[in-house]
């Protein structure tokens, strides 16, 4: 069953036993704007202890908040009584709520105008308390009611409120987004994990560029990602990048993302942060060391944001090696076929992709890597070893450091294509490596 269809016999069993209940949220204003709502959410009068009632299999995921989610087979709603909320007290949660029996205030407590809508599946007929569906055709992102007391309320809706922006391509109301200006200091509180979260949507779930300037429009930047504000301002060479300053070009690449995996995105945004501390000017335009000091600040922003090891390594890889595709043309043949088989090596090229995209839109570099990758079967670019450790100990050599290098020589060689056979292997070893040690002759 999909979620749809679970979420209309909700609907329809709770009004069949004298509730209310209406879709309610983001799949209403994803519906009225013709798109597939990935979850649904109801809200009714009926309490959490008559929906677990109804629906058996149905668990509470937020019992002080009358919320139920009810399953079936794969698919799951949420479930909520119609509630107040009062005495927001730490930036995210109310200290109290109470339920209602009137929608009308259950939609006053919710943060924006598209996202308060309510709607009756059986009729089709849509409940408007807040002018949401105004703002919906006038493509705007509203507060309800006073947006410095939402804001107040839960501070990340600041952020969200970027992200519905830039996922939309909607503007923000302009007392909604003052109330941002105002109160975005209060986006310090918010954890590690919920930024993080917000901002990984802000990137990849449409609309980047424009959400990223939201975020430096409303300050908002400044306080989560200095580093990415310092991008302001700081020239690059025009030979290079005729677009202008790290920011303009760091926001060209967000433009072009398009369903990008979650580290890519991330890479986009922090493949160039370490320009601005390495910024001098020499006789022209220099980022002595930038890609080095890169890796440090993107690494320290992912652990900041409380991003997990591993996508840290994975994004840290893309700010370590987007530089090294200008020297593709020229690399050994063994250096190119290590190149190209880089963890996540599509991300990489995809990235070098975006970085010409968005400076001097030359894609010569980034054809011969989609050549050398269609042309080069995957058992040349990383072939079976010819030889192991083992191999070397039996030929009356010393396990220790030396063995690295003797077996990265022959690994260049096998690239190379100059050896093809262990006993090519073991002549170049003996050749080239003195034994008891494996010192190079």
């Amino acid at each position: 069953m999909e979620a749809a269809e679970l979420a209309r016999r909700v609907v329809t069993t709770l009004k069949s036993c004298g509730h209310q209940a209406y879709f309610v949220g983001g799949c209403v204003r994803d519906l009225l704007l013709g798109e597939q709502p990935k979850d649904y959410d109801i809200a009714t009068d009926a309490r959490p202890d008559q929906i677990t009632a109804l629906f058996p299999e149905s668990g509470l995921v937020g019992a002080h908040f009358g919320v139920v989610l009810v399953r079936e087979q794969a698919a799951q709603v949420e479930v909520a009584t119609f509630r107040s909320d009062h005495a927001y007290v730490d930036g995210r949660h109310p200290a109290r709520v109470d339920f209602e029996t009137d929608p009308q205030q259950d939609v006053l407590r919710r943060d924006f105008t598209i996202n308060a809508l309510l709607l009756d599946p059986d009729r089709n007929e849509v409940l408007d308390f807040v002018g949401g569906r105004a703002d919906l055709n006038n493509r705007v992102v509203r507060a309800i009611g006073d947006p410095e007391a939402r804001f107040r309320e839960d501070h990340l809706r600041m952020l969200r409120a970027v992200r519905f922006a830039a996922r939309l391509s909607y503007r923000i109301d302009p007392a909604t987004f003052q109330a941002m200006r105002r109160l975005r200091g209060f986006i310090q509180t918010v954890s590690a994990e919920r930024l993080r979260d917000e901002l990984v949507r802000i990137l990849t779930e449409g609309g980047a560029r424009h959400g990223f300037e939201l975020l430096d429009e409303s300050g908002l930047l400044a306080e989560i990602l200095p580093e990415v504000a310092a991008m302001k301002g700081v020239a690059q060479p025009l030979e290079y990048h005729p677009e202008g300053d790290v920011w303009t070009h760091t926001l060209l690449l967000l433009e072009h993302l398009r369903n990008p995996t979650q580290t890519l995105a991330l890479g986009a945004l922090l493949h160039d942060v370490g320009k601005p501390p390495t910024f001098r000017v020499a006789g022209r335009i220099r980022f002595d060391g930038h890609v080095e000091k890169g890796v440090e600040m993107a690494a320290a922003i992912l652990t900041r944001l409380r991003f997990s090891n591993d996508e840290i390594r994975r994004v840290t890889a893309l700010v370590a090696n987007h530089m090294r595709f200008k020297d593709a043309p020229h690399m050994k043949v063994s250096t190119l076929k290590r190149f190209l088989r880089l963890e996540n090596f599509p991300e990489h090229v995809e990235l070098h992709r975006l970085d010409c995209i968005a400076s001097h839109g030359q894609l010569g570099n980034y054809d011969l890597i989609q050549r050398k990758m269609q042309e080069l079967p995957i058992d040349e670019i990383k072939p079976q070893p010819l030889i192991s450790g083992d191999d070397l100990i039996a030929a009356g050599y010393h396990p220790g450091p030396p063995f690295a290098v003797i077996l990265a020589a022959v690994e260049d060689a096998q690239l190379e294509s100059k050896i093809h056979s262990k006993e090519d292997a073991m002549s170049l070893v003996r050749a080239q490596f003195q034994i008891p040690d494996g010192v190079p002759r």
